[in-house]
């Protein structure tokens, strides 16, 4: 008989409870082609509740990239103690608007961030249309969480820098209402080891600039994380931390790839180095680094890199 998946692998967390999860809940915003949808999970009961935005990727799936991917994470978030929100970016291929003519297609990414300061200039009305959730939220402490094309999307709201293929003008939009943020494994930037191919289908990669990102960040990359389809250079994925400015955190997962053991989904078949146990740690080193930061007297940081084994290593400047 195996094992039961852990919850939490060796890291030490609080006490989980029952989650509510509401959605879709509908945002109407001004010149975007569809409604912003959002999914919303919190903890059943407590106040004063920080939130987290979690930005999903761009990946093939059908739901994975939209407000019904990203489980693991959104329901152990919630359990233990946040209230997540996760709105379905334009580039979903839930919406089929990545083959549009629409100037951003495929990706959105310009979209993308403005989206996430949109909900946070309307967290008093999320809050008062989930039902149970009114009074509860602390609209102080927000974070944001963004895998891959969310990485990029977390990135540009902390202060990195590029450029609009468009038009060529400088795109550089940090929300400083954001007051902690993860960033998992982004695109770097381009070189001359960058696949050009790539380049060309996502113009937006040719430009990114870590070096004016100087909000702080926990920058979670994988060791196993190379695709030439992107880049030929392992340390791509990791650009985030070594060439932007401190202050900055790097978690290097240790025989993780692309999707970390299966973060976008429960049993997700585009996860390609399928590890339960390893989503569970990430998550729970990911929420300890989260509760440090909106909550600088809280051990939880430092406790879980005591616990954390050989899982990973961290560093930081």
């Amino acid at each position: 008989m195996s094992d039961p998946v852990s919850e939490a692998g060796t890291i030490p967390v609080n006490d989980s409870t029952p989650i509510l999860a509401y959605g879709p809940l509908v945002l109407d915003v001004p010149g975007r082609p569809v409604p912003l949808a959002m999914k919303v999970s919190a903890p059943a009961t407590g106040t004063g509740l920080p939130i987290i935005l979690l930005s999903h990727g761009h990946g093939m799936t059908t739901f994975l990239s939209s407000l019904r991917g990203y489980g693991p994470l959104a329901d152990f978030f919630a359990a233990h103690g946040f209230v997540v929100v996760q709105p379905t970016h334009l580039d979903s291929t839930a919406l089929g608007l990545r083959e549009s003519d629409h100037p951003e297609a495929p990706t959105f990414w310009k979209s993308r961030p403005a989206e996430i300061s949109f909900i946070i200039d309307h967290l008093d009305d999320i809050e008062a249309a989930v039902p149970g959730l009114a009074g509860r939220l602390d609209t102080t402490r927000v974070a944001a969480v963004g895998h891959s094309l969310g990485g990029h999307t977390v990135a540009l709201l902390r202060g990195m820098q590029t450029r609009d293929p468009a038009d060529g003008s400088t795109v550089r939009v940090p929300d400083e209402r954001i007051k902690a943020a993860v960033i998992i494994a982004t695109p770097g930037e381009a070189d001359e080891q960058t696949n050009q191919d790539m380049l060309n289908n996502y113009p937006v990669n040719k430009y990114n600039d870590f070096s004016t990102m100087g909000m702080d960040a926990l920058v979670v990359a994988g060791d196993k994380d190379l695709n030439p389809m992107f880049s030929d250079r392992l340390s791509y994925r990791w650009d985030a931390y070594t060439r932007a400015p401190g202050p900055k955190t790097l978690l290097m997962v240790h025989g993780a790839e692309h999707i970390f053991g299966g973060i976008s989904g429960y049993d997700a078949s585009e996860t390609t180095d399928e590890d339960p146990e390893r989503v569970s740690t990430l998550r729970a080193l990911i929420w300890a680094y989260l509760r440090s930061q909106l909550y600088p007297d809280d051990p939880a940081w430092n406790r879980a890199l005591a616990a954390m084994g050989d899982f990973g290593t961290v560093e930081a400047k």
